[in-house]
């Protein structure tokens, strides 16, 4: 009966590990989909209008979604005016890559003023389980009679200028109100020129994220009065060289006072050149390496050094700081290498190493390596004292012999 028993619950132990196994598997194998809000127009949700909503869908697994369809569903007070307008099929979503889609979305006339929410459901396969995550959206009919215009007030202000892929930085902007006057009459009827910034928000691209939430603005800003709002950004260290295009929205004292500028903004991973400008060679064991440091990165870069690597050499300085390096500057720098001793065998790899900062972002570059070569020149000081004395000589034996011949003369 004992034996039966353990029989029984081996059996039921390989039943279940053969439902869970396939189950981890699929789990770890599949795509890794993650919804969220991109961004909806207007903000707030106008009582009684439609706001629209782009939904962002990513797939951050290993492999592919086959048939990838995502749904909203909407909460009081909003609501959808079809739900074939509520689930949209995208189809095959593949790893690192994602779909954006917009829903339109009814505000109902009876709303109070605050946040709305709605869930976003999505669904990797067909006839696979649904997963959902519930969002926030404001809802209000924040409207001024304001007459005050916001404008950017000259060109963000990036640091770092240009960013290096894996870079983190920031950009800073100036919103001013353009009034010059404390009030304004159109049609017979005055208004203030007060300006208001209801929401301003920095939306990234892929390869770069914006790490700062929405700003939503408190008071009015006065004729000639400016505020400052700066975003955290970050670039992915896989993002190419170029040119990436930002968009900078704000919603301004009603929604016919909105703005939307694209922002550029500049990837580029150039940076430092460390190249020889005499021959890589000691001389009997020892001598002073010559090198042109070049700063080809679009923008100055702080905290230079240069460092120099090499079996069995001893360089002096073991670290030669530069400092601050304008874009295209040039420096020359010269350090002092020594073989330990006399068993180094020569050519040998030079590594040269660059470290430096792009803003407040610390970098180590291996530049290149070389070969380092070695001479050996023989000492000629002893050959040189023998040279004059045998000199000497020649010249003490000559004179003798033209005394020896005028004695003889006379």
């Amino acid at each position: 009966m004992l034996d039966k028993n353990r029989l029984l619950i081996v059996m039921a132990v390989v039943l279940l590990l053969s439902f869970i196994v396939p189950m981890n598997a699929s789990a770890a194998d599949g795509a890794d989909l993650k919804a969220s809000v991109l961004k909806y127009e207007p903000i707030p949700a106008e009582i009684g209008e439609y706001v629209t909503v782009w939904v962002k869908i990513e797939n951050l697994g290993y492999a592919k979604a086959d048939d990838l369809s995502i749904k909203i569903v909407p909460d009081y007070p909003f609501s959808i005016d079809s739900s074939e307008n509520a689930i949209v099929n995208i189809g095959i979503l593949s790893p690192d890559n994602a779909a954006v889609k917009d829903f339109r979305l009814y505000t109902d006339s009876a709303a109070k003023q605050g946040t709305g929410t709605f869930e976003i459901w999505y669904q990797e396969d067909a006839g696979g389980t649904w997963f959902k995550k519930e969002f926030e959206i404001r809802v209000g009919s924040d409207s001024f009679d304001s007459k005050g215009t916001i404008q950017l007030a000259g060109e963000p202000v990036k640091e770092p200028e240009v960013f290096m892929p894996g870079d983190t930085g920031t950009i800073s902007f100036t919103l001013q109100n353009s009034a010059t006057e404390y009030s304004i009459t159109i049609d017979d009827e005055q208004y203030d020129t007060n300006a208001r910034i209801q929401s301003a928000s920095l939306t990234g691209v892929e390869g770069i994220k914006i790490t700062t939430e929405t700003y939503y603005g408190n008071g009015v800003i006065g004729p000639g009065e400016s505020v400052d709002l700066t975003y955290n950004v970050e670039v992915d260290e896989n993002t190419p060289d170029g040119t990436y295009y930002l968009d900078f929205s704000i919603v301004g004292s009603s929604h016919s006072y909105n703005n939307n500028w694209r922002i550029p903004l500049k990837v580029d991973s150039s940076s430092v050149r460390v190249i020889p400008s005499k021959p890589l060679a000691l001389v009997n064991g020892e001598g002073a390496l010559e090198f042109d440091v070049a700063n080809i990165h679009p923008n100055a870069l702080s905290s230079v050094s240069v460092q120099l690597e090499a079996e069995g050499i001893v360089f002096s300085p073991s670290e030669y700081f530069i400092g601050s390096m304008d874009s295209d500057e040039l420096f020359t720098i010269e350090i002092n290498a020594k073989a330990e001793s006399n068993d180094v065998s020569f050519p040998l790899n030079l590594t040269i190493y660059a470290d430096y900062r792009n803003g407040l972002n610390e970098h180590t570059e291996q530049i290149s390596v070389r070969q380092l070569q070695h001479n050996v020149v023989e000492d000629e000081g002893g050959a040189g004292v023998y040279v004059v004395l045998l000199f000497v000589i020649i010249v003490g034996a000559g004179a003798y012999v033209l005394y020896k011949r005028r004695t003889e003369k006379e």
